[in-house]
């Protein structure tokens, strides 16, 4: 099974990425972790493109992350397209805690040398995440959805639900 999990930063990607690798033991691949390297110095385009295609020939994956410019890709072949639609309230409170709950670190969907940060163009957007990148994600979704198993989480406690059945089903809980 192929998971591709997108949505603002502090919406929760990660964390539901984590507990579902957990729960179906699916290799998890947290885009963030392989696009920046140490001190937060980006991987040139032809070099992600490359990464990306050979990443979505696996067999079976659980891919956290957006990345506008190579959504195609993974939604191509993705059985399961899950979209973290919530407020952007919620998901700028949740990028400040996790900013002070990683002060000085790293975290563990990250390179080591990109430690967490907040800065003003990152707020920005953050704040402007749904206005700007919702409606190129909902013409994707559209676009390559047909015959895979969309899911919208339009708050936290959708989520839940969804990793609840996950854990009592396994992964046909997706389904």
């Amino acid at each position: 099974m192929k998971i591709m999990i997108i949505g603002s930063p502090g919406s929760g990607k990660s964390t539901f990425a984590r507990k579902l690798g957990t729960l179906t033991k699916l290799p998890i691949y947290h885009l963030d972790a392989y696009y920046w390297r140490p001190d937060w110095v980006a991987t040139p385009n032809e070099d992600w493109d490359l990464f990306m295609n050979n990443l979505v020939k696996e067999e079976s994956w659980i891919v956290d992350g957006d990345y506008n410019r190579t959504l195609d890709i993974r939604m191509k072949e993705a059985d399961v397209i899950v979209f973290f639609d919530l407020p952007s309230i919620m998901n700028m409170y949740r990028v400040i805690k996790r900013r002070v709950q990683y002060h000085g670190k790293t975290r563990p969907d990250r390179n080591e040398g990109c430690e967490e940060k907040l800065d003003w163009a990152f707020i920005k957007w953050v704040w402007s995440f749904r206005r700007n990148n919702r409606p190129i994600i909902k013409r994707k979704i559209v676009e390559y959805g047909s015959g895979k198993k969309v899911i919208i989480f339009r708050k936290i406690s959708d989520s839940n639900k969804v990793m609840q059945q996950v854990e009592e089903i396994g992964v046909r809980g997706l389904l």
